[in-house]
Formats: structure tokens, sequence, C-alpha cells
């Protein structure tokens, strides 16, 4: 594997992790756009029309499942004591 290669994340289609693209942080194949930045933006109230005009219709609306899951996966692997 070349130093220039994402790496899928787990067994998903669309998440994909390298040290080169955003830092490590977990993106969107094919885009450099980070999974956390699809999250805040959706979290601010942007529909997915929203997201296509500000970032050049570069987020691949299929990916969206996926980064819903990986939200739910990160935030249940978190357990803090009341």
């Amino acid at each position: 594997m070349s130093n220039n290669q994402s790496v899928q994340f787990k067994d998903y289609q669309w998440i994909v992790a390298a040290p080169q693209l955003l830092g490590g942080k977990l993106a969107i194949r094919g885009t450099r756009l980070s999974v956390a930045l699809i999250l805040e933006c959706m979290a601010n109230g942007m529909s997915l029309q929203d997201i296509d005009e500000a970032f050049d219709c570069a987020f691949p609306h299929e990916a969206l499942p996926e980064v819903l899951k990986v939200a739910s996966e990160l935030t249940d692997s978190f357990h803090l004591a009341a």
C-alpha cells in the first residue's frame, strides 16, 4: 500500500481514514469531507441540499447511512459513570 492510499474503516464502503487525508480523521471516500464535518452540518440544521450547495455536490448521498452508523457506534462506545 502506498503512503497516499486511504484505508477503509471497518467494513464500511464509504468511510476511510489515512494520516495524510485530513490528519487521519474519518472521511468520506473520494472526497476531502470528514465524517465530523457532515455530522456538524446536519446538527446545525443543514439539509442534504444545503450540504450540496456548500460543498459543490462533493458529498455522495449514498454515504449518509454509514456516516450516521459511525456516529452511533462512536457515541455508544463511551460509558460515563454518573
